[in-house]
């Protein structure tokens, strides 16, 4: 039986910049697969539901899952090849951990050397089953990174019809603006979420609304802190986004999706569940706003002061 989402709801595609890909609102982020236990029949009806909502995009890193799920997804991806026209595959490399999968590496460290970009990327592309990635990002900063030499491995890889865009993850502004000058960027992923707003006054959110780019947002729930946690911030935020939901009656997970998705930079948000019912509140925040009243109630919670 296909799957069919709630009446309406699907989530709107987007262009990160001018430079970056067309993705979809919503980001799933798949670096939790390996824990999810599904089969690779499940996998796949997750990645049909998922493109059934509009949620086109799937974020991976070569690390996830122990260096196993960018070929969890593909061994699901396998069982329908017809679909990789329809989806657009961001992964991310630079990161080296020790791990039995890599018994060569003997300390985890970076490593953003042409070497261990191109090996990464060929490697992502045999897990997954595919020619070509969408997307491509630097992990984290890495403090021997060469700005010249990952330009021109991005040129070589794109040359090469492996990579189509790149981008970067967790990085600062002034770091994002050496690569980008280099060559241009389509995002830069960083963690944001009511209980880390560190993006939003450290100049990172700012220069990329300067530059026309587009940030995507990992761990916008905290990490599920913002259902559970038992600290001071998490208790007062809870509190405001449940009032809030009830106010809009909407779930409370997308009313705090919405409350990022809010941001002039026009943040897309990943989800993190295997879960469609969470993937299905991330993408009902595309369909609402809040009054500045409510956004700035719900940032006046996470601070613990208000603005002025």
């Amino acid at each position: 039986m296909n799957y069919q989402p709630p009446a309406g709801l699907l989530c709107p595609s987007t262009v990160t910049s001018q430079n970056g890909p067309t993705l979809s609102r919503v980001v799933a982020g798949m670096w939790r697969m390996d824990a999810w236990q599904m089969t690779p029949q499940q996998r796949l009806t997750l990645i049909k539901r998922c493109l059934a909502l509009g949620v086109t995009s799937f974020d991976h890193a070569d690390i996830y899952g122990n260096y196993s799920v960018e070929a969890l997804f593909g061994e699901a991806l396998a069982l329908q090849p017809s679909l990789r026209g329809q989806v657009q595959l961001v992964s991310k490399c630079g990161i080296k951990l020790v791990s039995p999968a890599r018994p060569e590496h003997s300390i985890q460290h970076y490593d953003t050397s042409a070497a261990h970009i191109t090996a990464s990327v060929e490697q992502s592309l045999r897990a997954l089953g595919t020619d070509y990635l969408d997307l491509l990002l630097i992990h984290r900063p890495d403090p021997l990174m060469n700005f010249d030499e990952i330009a021109g491995t991005f040129s070589r890889l794109r040359l090469h019809g492996k990579v189509r865009h790149f981008g970067v993850s967790n990085f600062s502004r002034h770091q994002f603006e050496c690569l980008n000058r280099r060559i241009a960027l389509a995002t830069n992923q960083v963690e944001c979420s009511p209980l880390h707003v560190a993006p939003m006054f450290d100049e990172t959110f700012d220069g990329l609304q300067d530059q026309g780019v587009r940030p995507m947002v990992w761990s916008p729930l905290a990490g599920g802190r913002l259902f559970s946690g038992g600290d001071a911030a998490g208790e007062r935020v809870r509190a405001v986004v449940q009032r809030i939901a009830d106010e809009l009656q909407q779930p409370f997970a997308s009313v705090v999706f919405a409350w990022i998705m809010q941001l002039p930079s026009r943040p897309l948000p990943l989800t993190g569940s295997g879960r469609i019912e969470a993937i299905v509140d991330a993408v009902r925040a595309t369909q609402f706003s809040l009054s500045p009243s409510q956004w700035f109630e719900i940032l006046r919670a996470a601070r613990g002061h208000e603005v002025a």
